[in-house]
């Protein structure tokens, strides 16, 4: 069954040199693109979506998600806001609420959680592990996250459980819960951070997936300088996320490699962090994506459009650099050649905005934009 979709007021392809189009149309076959170009050019299709003018772009690639939980941090969060500080151990809060649920219970959260974001414009989702910590628990949650998502990341490195040694658990990590986990999982990460995991530490987990054929990706650099962005770049890891707290060589090393610098924004508000340094990354030649780091202790929002509306209004990133951070440098952070743009072959992922430009994402903060969604070549809103 094909689509065209026309009387577009704003098409956004991220093609390089193409900037925002007026006046053209897009035909979806199946799960990819098919057709792009002038509206008056356009062939004939199965059937015909008329944008009334509304701005078209890519689905939110949304590269950095954890929805693999139970539990509620409310109480957390709301003492944050008072002035306490934010420290990775609270995640072991969650852990034990996760360990607790069924199966079903954290299948239903990743489905809801999923959802919301797919109503909101959201079409590729990476979600991780990392609430379970031991063997049994990080292998369910894979297979669950699995089931919903389409990105699985073996995030077992995420903290060293309250009672366990840390050299153990590394030791348990590069071994018995990495062969169980690898086959269900795409990418692995580690928290490498004051509190979590140091340099040497994130290395052995980080080339221990290497050699099972993983992706590499890691949390670096939240919570102050630290080896995180370097590894990551030594390793070659797709991304490093977070990016908080850059040194002017950690800024030159990501300008100079393959590894794109995901963003969260959402959690540095939340977590009362100084936001990214997004223009001194981009001025220097760093791919930078952003993503919503949905999670119930640091960033509980699964709006992309919020993290966009903050990078332009808080983080002097242009409209169009935002929207190609949140679609196709999203799709870059996962090796994805195939989501994040609207080219011919590309996956039929498409937001129409109720607006006619993707301007009114910053330029009407907080007001629900999203009109339509397909998502594989699907209409799903």
């Amino acid at each position: 069954m094909s689509t065209l979709i026309t009387n577009i007021g704003e098409l956004t392809t991220n093609e390089p040199g193409e900037g925002r189009r007026a006046g053209a149309a897009l035909v979806l076959d199946g799960d990819r693109v098919v057709w792009t170009g002038p509206a008056a050019s356009a062939p004939a299709a199965d059937e015909r979506f008329d944008a009334g003018g509304r701005a078209v772009l890519p689905g939110w690639v949304d590269s950095h998600t954890h929805l693999v939980f139970a539990g509620d941090r409310t109480a957390e969060f709301e003492a944050r806001m008072a002035g306490r500080a934010y420290t990775a151990g609270g995640i072991a809060t969650t852990v034990d609420a996760t360990r607790a649920a069924t199966d079903d219970e954290l299948a239903a959260t990743v489905r809801r959680h999923v959802a919301e974001a797919v109503a909101q414009g959201t079409t590729h989702v990476e979600t991780k592990t990392g609430y379970g910590l031991t063997t049994a628990d990080e292998l369910r949650s894979a297979r669950i996250a699995a089931r919903y998502a389409d990105e699985t990341t073996f995030l077992g490195a995420h903290l060293v459980p309250p009672g366990s040694a840390a050299d153990d658990y590394v030791a348990l990590v590069c071994g018995e819960m990495l062969d169980a986990v690898a086959p269900h999982v795409r990418w692995a990460d580690v928290f490498c951070e004051r509190g979590a995991f140091d340099a040497d530490q994130s290395r052995a987990v980080l080339e221990a997936a290497a050699a099972r054929g993983l992706g590499l990706r890691v949390h670096g650099n939240q919570l102050g300088e630290g080896p995180g962005v370097r590894l990551a770049v030594e390793l070659g890891a797709a991304s490093v996320d977070h990016c908080t707290y850059l040194s002017a060589a950690d800024v030159e090393a990501l300008a100079g490699s393959n590894t794109v610098a995901t963003l969260l924004p959402a959690c540095d508000l939340s977590t009362r962090q100084s936001l990214a340094p997004a223009r001194a990354l981009l001025d220097a030649g760093a791919t930078v994506a952003l993503a919503s780091n949905c999670n119930p202790g640091s960033s509980y929002t699964t709006s992309m459009a919020y993290c966009v509306t903050t990078a332009v209004l808080q983080m002097r990133m242009t409209v169009e650099e935002a929207v190609y951070a949140a679609t196709r440098a999203g799709g870059i952070a996962l090796d994805r050649d195939d989501i994040g743009h609207l080219a011919v072959g590309a996956r039929a992922d498409v937001h129409v905005l109720d607006a006619p430009s993707t301007t009114h994402l910053a330029y009407r903060p907080g007001v629900p934009l999203t009109h339509a969604v397909w998502r594989k070549g699907e209409r799903v809103r």
